[in-house]
């Protein structure tokens, strides 16, 4: 008999090992602690089935550990998830804990009442009781300090996980940039070309360029900039894009652009890489095209709209297949910087194209 029940608990504690992660993805509830607990389960109650033990003590044992196994599983998944929105998370805990370990502890009172031994009831109600203050005093507390560290841990790694996509988001954006030293040095002898020439016009769009570019060299790696300032980058980029455009009447760039915004705050670069698209895509020599862009701001909220027509790229542009990585880098950097504080809504009609973007600011 001892010899089929250890066969029976060393087969099922391999098959749990084996496929522990095949069962917690099936049953959620069921968590790998739970598994190795209901092992060591089986191996404790077949040690005290193979030793000189009172069945009293053996059933005391097994029940009150079985429940405390569930209750444990249960206070993951259901319990502790849902305290931690209640104003004192822990009374919350502990009060619906006790209100599951009286009613896990009926179940335990009737079998013991069937099984006891030598007609002796009593033992059925002792167990009972040793139950509840077992799991009060031992697996309420023990499951609180697991799953707060956990959730510790958890954090900390999102922390870590954050900091590195950043630095990647940060990294791969400035590969899609031109090198601003390597130009600023440029566009000062051309600046002075250019006056020297009275072209007035080109004078304009070099010093705009500059302005951009001393944008770039000092503001572009903070963490965040007043968004003023983000706002100058973005006229000036318009201002230069529309140096081009101006002397044709099929091309009409309106822009709404909210201005002296105090002392908001935003994430450098985040809105640019919409306007480079819209540029981009919106703009032909050919047919009418339109950008419109509108940006204002209410209860420290940014509302950023823009959209404009597109084109089909001619089969020799160098640039029909290539889609650029500035918007996957700004959607990454606001799932990054603004996980829960900004929406996002692209729509490509084939024949337009609209950005919808709102951010609470700090």
């Amino acid at each position: 008999m001892m010899f089929a029940l250890y066969n029976i608990i060393k087969y099922l504690a391999v098959y749990l090992l084996e496929n522990s992660e095949l069962i917690q993805a099936k049953y959620r509830v069921i968590t790998r602690d739970g598994i190795y607990a209901f092992i060591v389960w089986m191996i404790g109650l077949f040690l005290l089935l193979m030793g000189q033990v009172e069945s009293d003590f053996v059933l005391t044992f097994a029940s009150c550990s079985l429940a405390g196994i569930f209750l444990y599983c249960y206070s993951m998944y259901f319990l502790l998830p849902g305290s931690q929105r209640a104003a004192k998370p822990f009374r919350t805990y502990l009060k619906n804990f006790f209100g599951v370990t009286l009613l896990s502890s009926l179940p335990i009172f009737v079998f013991l009442l069937v099984l006891a031994s030598n007609g002796n009831k009593e033992i059925s109600i002792i167990t009972a009781l040793f139950n509840i203050g077992f799991q009060l005093l031992f697996t309420a507390p023990l499951s609180w300090y697991i799953y707060k560290h956990r959730i510790t841990v958890d954090y900390e790694i999102k922390g870590l996980q954050t900091a590195l996509g950043r630095s990647t988001a940060d990294l791969n954006f400035l590969r899609s940039q031109i090198n601003p030293h390597f130009l600023f040095n440029i566009l000062n002898a051309l600046y002075g070309t250019s006056l020297q020439e009275n072209a007035e016009r080109t004078s304009e769009g070099i010093q705009k360029l500059g302005d951009m570019m001393r944008f770039m060299l000092h503001e572009n790696l903070q963490e965040k900039i007043f968004l003023n300032r983000e706002i100058e980058y973005l006229n000036n980029y318009i201002a230069l894009q529309s140096l081009r455009t101006q002397s044709s009447p099929d091309i009409a760039i309106t822009t709404e652009i909210e201005e002296h915004l105090g002392i908001l705050q935003i994430a450098p670069m985040i809105l640019i890489p919409f306007v480079e698209n819209a540029f981009k895509h919106g703009l032909s020599l050919k047919e009418r095209s339109n950008i419109r862009i509108s940006l204002t701001t209410k209860d420290k909220t940014l509302y950023f709209d823009i959209s404009n027509s597109m084109h089909e790229k001619p089969a020799n542009d160098p640039e029909r297949d290539n889609n650029g990585i500035g918007l996957l880098n700004v959607r990454q950097r606001l799932r990054l910087i603004y996980p829960t504080r900004h929406e996002l809504s692209i729509r490509d009609s084939g024949k337009e194209f609209f950005v919808h973007l709102t951010i609470k600011l700090d």
